[in-house]
């Protein structure tokens, strides 16, 4: 029998609300802990309700005025977290601003729950106001769709709000749908209708609900994912696109394989890293032998890795791990859900002769990622030479001098954006959180800076500039939350002292700069936004158009120079400034402020 609201709080009078409140309250015990909502009419309800509970701490509330902003900081919030956020919108229009994030979510496996209001089913289709045909919006991009009619007046039936809520948790995560279909994470959409009165003063909120349990949000699906055994062989490569994770650097290191991962894969550390692996792919001495690749999550970097997957004669391996997509340009990989190492090879390269006693093939295949990374140290060296510290306690007064020159030589020297990425690589530490933007410094650090365990993100999904610093916001904001969640075994940690680093192009941050906005009350991370600002889209430069466009007609469609004030522009949304044309000007605004601050860095072209 199904459970009236009533058991849990007093009707407040208005169905939408009643039926909103009931509906934080199953995905509060479903392990949500984070809403965005842009304000609205006819979301009304679940806005004032969403307050409510935020006053109560019972749940996180993030106010945005855009909701391409509100998206993009749900994206992040999730990203960081691992949780589901939800993301409330008013209809119309609105709806149609949170489909670049739905996208980004889709292609990036983002636990999301879209909670879109809507005209009840009387006003559909008769050219109401604010009114248009919001179910199947997003289309294939969403997990789950539900179409929810009005709640009736004076009754919530609390079992069907609970079901929905714990179905939508369940979907987003990935653990519901066909028996025979892949997991996979992703944004959700509980599309719901509400007749006026359209809210009602909260007078109480409905007790917490009874955690569901592990089992109770959605199961994953019965049918074992798709295991493949692979062993070791000397001539085997492990590409860790973006989000691989750590799982890709474990399985190099066990098959004591080159690990080729790029800068925001998560699995950029270890013995087995390649940071120069673009230029080795182009070596037959090395790229010219690979007979095998064992592909992790989503190369976006370079033209090297799709060139390589799809030579003859080399068998790819795409271990799909949950994503929407398999990565196969030559449509012709193994794809699985997940691999085993078996036998295990020597961890390092370092062990290459230290075996006594190894076979002939053992040398063999150590010596294979030893050439690797030896040849990648050799080829990165820092943009900055080491200070000789020894100069610096001479006796030799000369010398001293010598030394002092050279240092204030080095502070004063412009900044490159291989010297502004290898800032900020230096700079982040692990309770720090690195973004990278859809510029083309990401490349610069994907080509150049060495092996570190530190959070990088970026929104590769679909390698967009849209909502890059809400994106960030969010990460830095979930970063930072205390408490537990509860989902999956993931523990936030209260107190986290880190600094959320974001680099970006002047474009990027432009597309996105009404993200720079925090309204009233609302809470500001630790965040610093660094603009690499050489006045357009210089990333066009390295693309076949630039032989062959007219120089005019290139540097109006493509390149798009604007001539903004940037710190004019920070200072209109109350974020502190600082520009810095030195290495030591960088330096010291990298260490000196905790933001928000924005930082603009002049570049050339």
């Amino acid at each position: 029998m199904a459970e009236d609201i009533s058991a849990g709080s007093a009707l407040s009078g208005s169905a939408a609300t009643d039926f909103a409140v009931r509906l934080f309250v199953e995905l509060e015990a479903a392990g949500v802990r984070d809403v965005v909502l842009s304000p609205g009419s006819r979301s009304q309800a679940l806005a004032l309700a969403a307050a409510e509970f935020e006053r109560e701490g019972r749940l996180r509330l993030h106010v945005r005025l855009d909701e391409r902003s509100a998206g993009f900081l749900a994206l992040g919030l999730a990203i960081e977290s691992g949780v589901p956020s939800a993301v409330v919108t008013t209809s119309g229009t609105a709806v149609a601003n949170l489909h670049p994030a739905v996208l980004e979510a889709h292609h990036s496996g983002v636990p999301l729950i879209l909670l879109t209001a809507d005209r009840p089913v009387e006003l559909r289709g008769i050219g109401s106001n604010q009114t248009t045909h919001q179910p199947d919006l997003f289309g294939p991009a969403l997990r789950m769709l539900r179409d929810v009619e009005a709640p009736v007046e004076g009754r919530v039936d609390v079992d069907v709000v609970r079901a929905l809520a714990r179905e939508a948790v369940s979907a987003a995560l990935g653990r519901s749908g066909s028996p025979d279909a892949p997991p996979s994470r992703g944004p959700v959409q509980l599309n719901v209708a509400f007749r006026e009165p359209l809210s009602a003063p909260v007078s109480a909120l409905s007790a917490r609900a009874a955690d569901p349990g592990a089992g109770a949000s959605g199961q994953a699906s019965a049918t074992p994912p798709h295991d493949l055994a692979v062993d070791a062989t000397p001539t085997t490569v492990v590409v860790a696109g973006h989000a691989s994770g750590p799982i890709a650097e474990e399985t190099a290191r066990l098959l004591g394989a080159p690990l080729l991962a790029e800068v925001s894969s998560g699995a950029r550390f270890g013995p087995n890293a390649v940071p120069a692996y673009r230029q080795l792919l182009d070596d037959a001495e090395f790229g010219g032998r690979i007979r095998r690749a064992i592909v992790f999550g989503h190369p976006t970097l370079s033209r090297q890795i799709p060139a390589l997957l799809k030579r003859a004669g080399v068998e790819v391996i795409v271990v799909r791990g949950g994503a929407p997509e398999a990565y196969d340009p030559s449509r012709s990989a193994t794809v699985v859900e997940s691999v085993r190492v078996v036998p295990a090879a020597p961890a390092s390269p370092e062990e290459v002769d230290s075996a006594p006693g190894a076979s002939p093939d053992d040398r063999e295949h150590r010596a294979w990622v030893g050439r690797w990374v030896h040849a990648s140290r050799s080829l990165i060296v820092d943009d900055d030479t080491a200070p000789d510290v020894e100069a610096s306690r001479s006796d030799d007064s000369a010398t001293r001098a010598a030394f002092l020159r050279s240092e204030v030589e080095a502070i004063r020297r412009p900044v490159t954006r291989r010297s502004l990425v290898e800032a900020l690589w230096h700079v982040t530490w692990p309770h720090d959180r690195l973004v990278l933007g859809a510029s083309r410094l990401i490349r610069e650090a994907d080509s150049v800076v060495t092996g570190k365990r530190i959070a990088v993100h970026a929104n590769r999904g679909l390698a967009g500039i849209d909502g890059t610093i809400a994106t960030a916001t969010g990460i830095g904001l979930a970063s930072q939350a205390g408490g537990t969640h509860g989902i999956d075994g993931l523990d936030w940690q209260a107190g986290d002292r880190g600094v959320t680093r974001l680099l970006v192009g002047d474009l990027t941050l432009l597309h996105d700069a009404g993200s720079l906005l925090f309204g009233e009350g609302e809470a500001k991370p630790r965040i610093q936004v660094i603009v690499g600002n050489d006045v357009g889209g210089t990333i066009f430069d390295g693309l076949e158009v630039a032989k062959v466009a007219p120089a005019d007609a290139m540097t109006r469609v493509q390149l798009t120079p604007q001539p903004v004030s940037f710190e004019h522009l920070a200072r209109a949304y109350g974020w502190e400034y600082v520009r810095a044309t030195t290495r030591g000007e960088l330096d010291q605004a990298l260490v000196g402020s905790r933001g928000p601050v924005l930082i603009e860095v002049p570049l050339e072209r």
